[in-house]
């Protein structure tokens, strides 16, 4: 359309998008792409890699046809190819799939890389930015247009954001519009640009196959309204400045003032100090915060900061929020305080302030960072004078410098470097996970070459790294923020630098909701039905599991007795208790940030334990002939039954069958070789058990003719003969064998043996023992080398996870065939619900898929008498403040008992408390309380001196609190009545008193409304 046409303007085009193209294997594939605008550099790539014109690839131009051809082509080459243009406006992209007949020829032959196409086609059908939104500067009133060009099987749905929020949460209907238009393309447009509208949009693009995202920038730029911002100054409600709300700092602290506005449009605020309009800047941040409210915060605080603060928000619901701020100055304590500097970059800036007495020591700091003396700051003191002299100032060097003296004094001053780069980035900028990490300088030369780093790389714009500069403006975007992108931020302009730290904090998370409708039927014998439902409003971002607990009625003690996942009911019998009696449950959500209130079921059920097994039945091996026992012991004297193959067992004969007390033993006398891998079960009341019975063929046998042997081991070759004298002949493979180091022939009485120390391959074969009239014979297999496990990263071997998260224990072992067993603290492991053994090719590997604190310790992996050991650490999540979920501003007075209380996500939870920057420690008047989860400073009396900025911080999150102590208002005690009615008589002298709350609080008396006056006839 024309106006897409516009956006794009001279960037180049696609006129003819290529089509699928279908290939025999071994023949040519061409693909081609038609481009028009001025001459684009054209690359083509595949899996991001750029393809080069030499060997089988073939790029080439033919008028405005450029062509990829690609000869011999195979299995591997099938797939999608991404051809990409560009000039000095704009760039565009175009995509073919390239797919090759003859696959299933090869499938047998390259399994790997048909596996890797099936995989690669795969991924060719989640969602794919081919051409992603253009930041954008327009005028104030103007219409703002977004377009970008999708890939993706099915088309993918796509939906539009700014700053994190749906458009439809913040802007009227009639603002925007979002449309699709063919060829992948979908396009926002804004209508009548406002200033609120400036901002990061992002574009979410998602299908059944993945999801994707790209994001752009829009500036709009103030344009000069005639008459009309005069007459809607005029239209401003005044602000009576007796009722705006009062707030005190002291010099050096910072005042944060916050004013919530509802209403679509979007309102525009504006903060004015005193009447005139406050910018953004070093000393003034003005931003929306998380919660809605608009946000001014004062910074390092000075006496001229002191003064009336408005917020003023225009829309049709349009208000005003005034608070008058008092900065208290620390001038007396400092001689003569500092003086804003201005310098030149890679000039000297110094400054100087005098304070009360030489003896009085002086620390010097960068706004919040202490500075030490070194080659980059000189600090000296001659006097009282204090200076200090910072050398070869930097752009960095631009910020807020405070002297602090021991009793808490500062004095303070701006440093203003003057140099290529005009607006710096912030010293520090903090975000939270997902949202959109903004940063803009502005250069004194719009030609200067420009470049931004992060932590010493340099950026380069992708779909979530936005760069854009605009004039002597420019961007960079983070979109969709996450913990890795944390980091150093640096932007260069010639030899001039600014930077700044992004910090990506960790969304604050909730414990789970309490489940709902908990039901308990226990119309059934020795057992209860438990049945739940989770609770209405619950997350489903955050894997949760429900845990069922039970308790007997007088203890105290609830022992977990079923978890699930998905479940929402749970059968619980008296086989799972210890003792009999009266029981009752209760249920509950956990996740990673803590667990939910417990909901208890509504009755009581009456369980009695059944039997259970003590000592399980072991595996019995034996030889031939020889007797086989087993034994179980169970928890109570109970009768049971023996069987053999399922055939029940009777005593007597073969088989003697034991009972003494809780023991039962079973004998098998004289076992026979048709028993080997039987299996042995014992049966009782509400208890099963087996074992296997294995049984050697006998030492004598003269069939026990097949050996199997691993490298290594002993070969070891008898039998019996009629007399001792018999003389014997050894051979192997028709060769008689004769003693040697490794080889040793053994005679002992009728017994006749052959043993080889170490076998090795050359000792398979075919065994023979003759005599004159008789001969054995023995198959010997000497199986390959002992398992080996491939080394594993030392990183690997060690893990550490939190819980409920997955942990998996992964080696490689030397066959593919190789039987492994995995251990934990000594005892084998057993695929369950939550843990997984996986076996393919060379690879062995256990999966836990939700961790539990029960779950560390050290794990075994074992094949023969080889084993790879492994430590797994798990670690409880971070703790989280539940409650309050912002910072809190309190107002109290002198003499009140004053509580700040935080509810954190888990009762172990550890909290420390500061007041005004400096650890809080207890006292007679203050204490420090640690209840369940809820946390609390308790101040017994409150004074002006407890009022300031608290904090409370645990090791994963933090709140604030702003309290503020001031004296009670005063009131009148006696008379209590508000209005009395007095009679009196003239001439009698006339006195009206009454008692107040405070000694020198000074009251007014009126008389019908006037004050009244002392004169001759009336003292007051």
């Amino acid at each position: 359309s024309d106006a897409v046409m516009d956006i794009f303007g001279g960037a180049p085009r696609v006129l003819g998008y290529p089509r699928p193209v279908l290939a025999r294997c071994g023949s040519d594939a061409t693909l081609s792409s038609s481009l028009m605008g001025p001459r684009p550099d054209v690359i083509c790539e595949r899996k991001n890699i750029q393809i080069v014109s030499a060997g089988r690839y073939v790029l080439s131009e033919e008028g405005k046809a450029y062509l990829l051809v690609i000869a011999g082509v195979t299995a591997q080459d099938a797939g999608q190819y991404i051809c990409k243009a560009k000039n000095s406006i704009g760039e565009t992209y175009a995509a073919a799939s390239l797919k090759v007949e003859g696959e299933a020829l090869t499938q047998e032959v390259r399994q790997p890389e048909v596996k890797e196409l099936i995989n690669d086609t795969s991924s060719d059908d989640k969602p794919r930015f081919l051409i992603k939104p253009l930041s954008l500067r327009v005028d104030r009133g103007e219409d703002a247009y977004f377009s970008c060009k999708l890939w993706g099987t099915p088309l993918p749905e796509v939906g539009w954001e700014k700053d994190g929020k749906k458009l439809n949460d913040i802007f009227e209907s009639a603002h925007f519009s979002i449309s699709e238009q063919d060829g992948g393309w979908f396009q926002l447009r804004i209508y009548r640009t406002r200033m609120p509208d400036k901002g990061v949009y992002t574009c979410r693009a998602t299908n059944c196959h993945g999801e994707a995202l790209a994001g752009a920038v829009l500036l709009v730029e103030a344009v000069p309204e005639r008459g009309h911002r005069s007459h809607k100054a005029a239209l401003e409600p005044p602000v009576d400045v007796s009722k705006a709300k009062k707030f005190a700092v002291a010099e050096g602290k910072h005042a944060k003032f916050r004013c919530f506005v509802t209403g679509k449009p979007k309102p525009e605020i504006v903060w004015k100090k005193d009447g005139v309009p406050l910018e953004a800047g070093r000393r003034h941040l003005i931003f929306e915060d998380r919660e809605g409210y608009y946000t001014l915060k004062v910074l390092y605080c000075k006496e001229k900061d002191t003064g009336l603060y408005v917020c003023a928000a225009s829309n049709a619901l349009g208000t005003l929020s005034a608070v008058h701020l008092s900065v208290k100055g620390s001038a007396g304590k400092f001689r003569r305080p500092l003086k804003d500097v201005e310098v030149r970059e890679r000039d000297v800036a110094v400054l100087e302030c005098d304070v009360p007495d030489e003896s009085v020591p002086a620390a010097w700091y960068l706004e919040d960072q202490r500075l030490m003396p070194g080659t980059k700051y000189g600090m000296e003191q001659k006097g009282t004078r204090r200076r200090l002299t910072i050398r070869d100032v930097a752009a960095d060097d631009d910020g807020v410098y405070l002297c602090e003296i021991p009793d808490g004094a500062k004095s303070i001053a701006e440093l203003t470097v003057k140099g290529p780069i005009v607006r710096k980035l912030p010293r520090k900028l903090e975000v939270m996970e997902g949202e959109n990490a903004m940063f803009c300088v502005e250069v004194e030369n719009d030609e200067e070459e420009i470049h931004w780093f992060k932590d010493g790389l340099q950026l380069h714009e992708m779909h979530q790294v936005i760069l854009k500069s605009f004039g002597k403006t420019h961007i960079l975007v983070f979109v969709n923020v996450a913990h890795r992108d944390s980091g150093v931020v640096t932007f260069v302009a010639g030899r001039s630098r600014t930077s700044s730290r992004l910090k990506v904090r960790a969304s604050r998370h909730c414990p789970p909701i309490c489940p709902a409708e908990a039901t308990m039927d226990v119309d059934r014998p020795n057992s209860a039905l438990l049945a739940w439902a989770p609770a209405p409003n619950s997350p489903t971002s955050t894997r949760s599991i429900f845990v069922v607990e039970m308790q007997e009625v007088g203890s105290q003690e609830w022992l977990k007795c079923f978890t699930s996942e998905t479940a929402t009911s749970a059968e619980v019998t008296g086989d799972g208790v210890q003792c009999e009696g009266n029981y009752r449950f209760r249920v509950c959500c956990i996740n990673k940030y803590g667990r939910s209130g417990h909901v208890e079921f509504p009755k009581v059920v009456h369980l009695v334990p059944g039997p259970k097994i003590q000592n399980c039945l072991k595996s019995c091996e034996v030889a031939e002939g020889e007797d086989a026992h087993f034994s179980i012991q169970l928890s109570t004297t109970m009768a049971g039954t023996w069987f053999l193959n399922s055939a029940q067992l009777q005593p007597g004969g073969r088989f003697s069958i034991e009972q003494r007390h809780t023991k039962h033993s079973l004998v098998i006398h004289q076992t026979h070789m048709s028993e080997d891998k039987a299996e042995v079960t014992f049966i009782a009341n509400g208890v099963r058990d087996s074992a296997p019975l294995h049984v050697r063929r006998s030492p004598l046998s003269d069939t026990d003719g097949n050996k199997r042997v691993e490298t290594g081991d002993a070969i070891v070759l008898y039998c019996e003969v009629s007399h001792p004298f018999a003389q014997v002949s050894w051979f192997k493979d028709g060769k008689e064998l004769l003693m040697t180091d490794d080889l040793n022939i053994q005679s002992e009485g009728k017994m006749r043996r052959v043993v080889i120390q170490s076998a090795d391959a050359s000792h398979a074969g075919v065994y023979t023992c003759e005599t004159s009239g008789d001969i054995i014979r023995y198959n010997v297999e000497v199986a390959g080398p002992p398992v080996e496990f491939c080394p594993v990263p030392e990183e690997e071997l060690h893990k550490s996870s939190m819980e409920l998260d997955p942990v998996v224990l992964l080696c490689h072992v030397s066959a593919e065939d190789a039987e492994v067993t995995w251990y934990k603290d000594g005892c084998e492991i057993h695929p369950s619900e939550n843990v997984t053994l996986q076996a393919d090719g060379t690879m062995r590997r256990l999966i836990i898929r939700s961790a539990d604190t029960s779950d560390a310790g050290s794990y075994t992996c074992r094949a023969g008498n080889n084993s790879m050991e492994f430590s797994v650490n798990i670690r409880e999540p971070p703790v989280m403040i539940v409650e309050p979920k912002d910072d809190v501003v309190m107002e109290r007075y002198v003499s009140e008992d004053i509580q700040l209380q935080c509810e954190l996500s888990r009762s172990s939870g550890k909290v420390r408390w500061y007041k005004d920057g400096q650890p809080v420690e207890e006292s007679p008047n203050l204490q420090l309380i640690s209840e369940g989860p809820y946390r609390r400073l308790s101040i017994l009396t409150g004074t002006v001196n407890d009022g300031g900025e608290y904090v409370c911080e645990s090791d994963g999150d933090s709140v604030f609190f702003q309290l503020t102590v001031k004296d009670p208002p005063v009131r009148i005690i006696s008379p209590s009545e508000s209005e009395l009615e007095l009679t009196h008589v003239a001439p009698e002298r006339l006195e009206l008193s009454c008692e107040i709350s405070k000694v020198e609080a000074p009251v007014r008396w009126f008389r019908d409304g006037l004050e009244v006056k002392e004169g001759p006839s009336l003292r007051l």
